[in-house]
């Protein structure tokens, strides 16, 4: 019984390091939410634009979060609010902005 108790608690542990910062921070939060995180990035790159305004803005709202800033609507932050501030460490939160960056950048991806 303990050596699969120990076998288990291993694997996981495994599994939660091989994570990246995005998988472990982003997504189970986004997880239960209306609108995906590709949905997301889009409304962030229609306001935000290029690729270093979009991350210092998202970066910025990620450590002050504000409805004044936010890019969703009215509407959704009436029915969920807004997001507490990231407790993320720098490295961690470029990180978890990079990896969001590159999974759904449409530059150099369309043809």
């Amino acid at each position: 019984m303990v050596k699969k108790f120990l076998f288990a608690t291993v694997v996981l542990t495994s599994y939660t390091a091989a994570q990246n910062a995005y998988e472990r921070h982003c997504v189970p939060c986004h997880a239960s939410l209306p609108t995906s995180l590709q949905g997301m990035f889009m409304n962030h790159l229609l306001v935000y634009g290029g690729e270093h305004n979009f991350k210092a803005a998202l970066k910025h709202y990620l450590r002050y979060p504000s409805k004044d800033i936010s890019v969703m609507s009215d509407l959704f932050i009436d029915n969920f609010g807004i997001k507490e501030k990231s407790t993320l460490s720098d490295k961690e939160l470029n990180e978890a902005i990079d990896i969001y960056w590159d999974k759904y950048k449409v530059f150099g991806k369309l043809k």
